[in-house]
């Protein structure tokens, strides 16, 4: 009994172990891993050791402000150093403006002298007030046109921002403001076609918007040539500074001709750039005197007109004359409109009854095929609501049965397992007692043997001659305490003389000491004995 104990406990201390050993590995350490890691943290703590070793030596040094001080002056001259440098490069940058500015200027004082070249005052003057006309002209009426239209957009974006978002309604009421105002403008372009007043308002009227128009043509051409040759000088500057830059290289052979036939070419290029922007300012400057010699006519005209009225005692009457001629000739206009409209839309009224009709024909066939399909996809709409109840029902009534046979698998399954474990154990335990009634019966079979070697093999004789040879060990250890509680006295006494002996001898090697340090040597002839 006392060995299946030792042999269960022993089954139990395994199982304790192996449950350790699959908690490790399961866990996701690993032996090699655990070492890189405590390699890697004993090469870290070499290396902070190092590094405190060195703070520790930098701080122990004899001349640490010294060297401080040292390493801060350091510092102060590369960051005056550093200083000076970034002062030297915006010097430099100032300097290649300058330089750029000097060139530009000379450039512009070259040309002002090769256009001043045979040039009189009145031509120079003339010059100065074309410019002044048209930069007037660009500052005055183009660029405060350009800049409301601009604004107008700007709103305009804003207003569509801060409105929500669009639908159908409000998408045709824009649709419909935008036909209206092609209605008004269309009639306005027929009655001034159709005016039967001709007179030189409406001539000089005509005349004043076209050369308005040139006007804005030639003040676009205007800045897309000086933009142009913005670009152009900028282009010229950078080629300087590339030429200026590469010292030392010059063209050879073919490169420079072709580089003076590309320079010929683009001087002519500028050359009629420069004549055309000479016309166009020219007839632009023509056309302003132009516009204002006829808003000028346009202007005293009026004022004789309005004088004739009031001479006449009819003031008003050409203005109010007017008036009813546009109004009458706009209603006209939009009687013919509204009958023009009224025909079309019984032509499109019409013509959308004749489309229905031929729908209708043609879908007439395709009704009458859909007509038993769809009692068809009725029926089977219907049909297939009565199947899929019944596979809703049946469905549920198996889910419910396969959740009862899955509760008793399950049962059945740990019925299984315990009984396999009962099993295990179970043959465990016979095994068990197989050994022990093997074991046994070999006992009995040493014991009842008269064979000397089967009786030593026997367990009760290897007891036996386990206890006698404890009890040898006994009595000799008995022995030995009588022997040393005899010799007690004796050997505590040995003792107190070797520590009295010990005090002795140290006693005089301090009298020996003390002796030669007073260097008092006394010399005799006899030798020192210790009697015992």
């Amino acid at each position: 009994m006392e060995l299946y104990e030792q042999y269960e406990n022993v089954i139990e201390e395994f199982k304790e172990v192996h449950k350790q050993y699959e908690a490790l590995k399961s866990s996701g350490f690993s032996t090699q891993e655990i070492r890189k890691d405590l390699e890697h943290m004993e090469e870290e703590r070499d290396q902070l050791i190092k590094k405190i070793d060195r703070l520790k030596m930098k701080e122990t040094h004899p001349n640490v402000e010294a060297m401080l001080s040292v390493a801060k002056n350091l510092r102060e001259e590369r960051d005056l150093a550093e200083n000076l440098s970034r002062q030297k490069m915006e010097q430099r940058n100032a300097l290649t403006h300058a330089e750029q500015k000097i060139q530009r200027l000379n450039q512009q004082l070259k040309e002002l002298k090769l256009s001043s070249l045979g040039a009189t005052p009145e031509t120079l003057v003339q010059k100065l007030e074309e410019s002044i006309k048209v930069n007037s002209y660009l500052v005055k009426e183009k660029l405060p046109k350009e800049i409301a239209t601009q604004k107008k957009y700007i709103i305009d974006l804003q207003k569509i921002i801060s409105q929500p978002a669009l639908n159908r309604a409000d998408l045709d009421q824009i649709n419909n403001k935008k036909v209206n105002n092609e209605i008004h403008d269309f009639i306005e372009n027929r009655m001034r076609n159709n005016n039967p007043i001709d007179d030189k308002l409406s001539l000089f009227r005509q005349q004043v918007s076209i050369l308005s128009h040139k006007k804005e043509r030639a003040a676009e051409e205007l800045n897309a040539a000086r933009s142009e040759l913005a670009e152009l000088q900028t282009q010229l500057e950078a080629k300087k500074l590339e030429n200026k830059g590469g010292e030392g290289e010059f063209l050879k052979g073919d490169e420079f001709k072709r580089y003076v036939n590309k320079l010929r070419g683009k001087s002519n290029i500028y050359k009629k750039k420069r004549q055309e922007m000479a016309e166009l300012k020219t007839e632009c400057g023509i056309l302003s005197r132009t516009v204002d010699i006829l808003q000028q006519k346009e202007a005293t005209l009026t004022k004789t007109l309005a004088q004739l009225e009031m001479q006449k005692g009819v003031s008003g009457f050409h203005s109010a004359q007017d008036e009813l001629e546009k109004v009458s000739s706009m209603k006209a206009e939009l009687d013919e409109r509204k009958g023009q409209t009224l025909e079309e839309m019984s032509v499109m009224v019409q013509k959308l009854n004749i489309k229905i009709a031929e729908k209708k024909a043609r879908l007439a066939p395709v009704i009458k095929e859909l007509r038993p399909l769809r009692q068809q996809c009725q029926d089977m709409s219907f049909e297939y609501d009565q199947k899929k109840q019944a596979y809703d029902s049946c469905a549920l009534g198996l889910e419910s049965n396969i959740s009862k046979i899955e509760q008793e698998v399950n049962a059945y399954k740990e019925e299984i397992t315990e009984a396999e474990h009962m099993y295990h154990t179970l043959n465990v335990k016979i095994q068990m007692l197989e050994k022990q009634n093997e074991r046994v019966a070999e006992e009995i079979k040493s014991y009842v043997s008269s064979d000397a070697a089967d009786k030593k093999k026997s367990i009760r004789e290897q007891y036996n001659k386990s206890i006698q040879e404890q009890e040898a060990k006994t009595k000799v250890l008995r022995e030995l305490q009588k022997e040393v509680k005899e010799n007690q006295v004796h050997n505590e006494k040995q003792m107190q003389m070797w520590s009295n002996l010990q005090k002795l001898l140290e006693c005089k090697k301090k009298c020996r000491e003390e002796e030669n340090r007073s260097n008092k040597v006394v010399s005799s002839g006899t030798t020192d004995r210790l009697i015992l």
